[in-house]
């Protein structure tokens, strides 16, 4: 679970406009798992998103 979610963070932090879809193709989760870690890591403040759904990014 632990490497996931730092494998998530680290193409996060490699592209800022990655979309779920993408994180879920490069750590092998479905699109429901890529949701679950998202949620979490933003409830524990790890990252936030900046701006619209199209056209935002992520930030670490």
């Amino acid at each position: 679970m632990e490497r996931t979610v730092e494998k998530i963070l680290a193409l996060i932090k490699v592209n800022p406009r990655i979309t779920q879809k993408q994180i879920g193709a490069e750590t092998g989760l479905t699109r429901r798992g890529v949701e679950w870690n998202l949620k979490k890591l933003k409830n524990e403040g790890r990252f936030k998103r900046i701006g619209p759904a199209k056209g935002g990014h992520w930030e670490v």
